[in-house]
């Protein structure tokens, strides 16, 4: 399986960032860790282990980004309305620096977005707000309203990074060509965050899976088996 790490200066975040990536060629998929998980944290806890058998037939090549969870919504020594400033400098890398980066390596017009727990809530925030970028989700113990982490304000960066906030109103044709998985289990502490999302999907008509483990807990041993299910439905 090929591995190669990554440090580039991100000219959108004023900052370096670090990634691997795996596989040489294949359907590209960015994945994000935990809360305030690093590049290599996927790669550790055996989650990409558990796709080999994707990356080594050439299926996928799977980007693993580090997030700036410990300088936007993590960071309790800024204000609110600066984490939510920071990450939208985030998102900015991701849609002008790391997904153009993949559909050029691979070849692809699109990406599909995937992570666990918080990298969950990275990968729908991304994929909603930006659809026609994204052709598959692919969400593992997710949680997706971003206001537990803003003190009680609210402005337009943290509703635009906000999937349950902004999605209702949003009608984008490339929303309902996507090939979206809400993963959870049953003693899932973000179960509700899923159901609640499931819910809006619903009310718009959007076809999606949610995927609800029996008997399992937030942690990574489901989260590896969700995940090799999951590749096998990109489209």
């Amino acid at each position: 399986m090929t591995e190669k790490y990554h440090r580039w200066h991100s000219p959108n975040l004023s900052a370096d960032l670090e990634m691997l990536v795996f596989g040489d060629r294949g359907y590209p998929v960015i994945l994000f860790p935990t809360t305030k998980g690093r590049y290599y944290q996927n790669k550790d806890f055996g989650l990409i282990e558990s796709v080999r058998w994707f990356i080594d037939q050439g299926l996928v090549k799977i980007y693993c980004p580090d997030t700036i969870d410990d300088r936007s919504w993590y960071d309790k020594g800024i204000s609110p309305a600066d984490r939510a400033r920071n990450y939208t400098w985030y998102d900015k890398m991701l849609i002008d620096e790391l997904v153009p980066w993949a559909m050029h390596e691979t070849g692809v017009g699109k990406v599909a977005m995937a992570g666990c727990s918080f990298g969950g809530y990275h990968a729908a925030n991304f994929a909603f707000k930006h659809p026609e970028k994204v052709s598959n989700l692919f969400t593992m113990g997710g949680a997706f309203d971003i206001k537990m982490f803003t003190d009680g304000f609210y402005d337009d960066d943290i509703f635009y990074n906000n999937p349950v906030d902004f999605l209702p109103d949003d009608n984008a044709p490339d929303l309902w060509n996507m090939n979206i998985i809400l993963g959870t289990s049953e003693y899932d502490i973000c179960k509700e965050y899923n159901l609640q999302l499931s819910s809006i999907l619903k009310q718009k008509n959007i076809k999606h899976w949610l995927d609800i483990r029996p008997f399992a807990k937030h942690d990574w041993p489901i989260w590896r088996e969700m995940f090799p299910h999951y590749l096998s439905t990109i489209k």
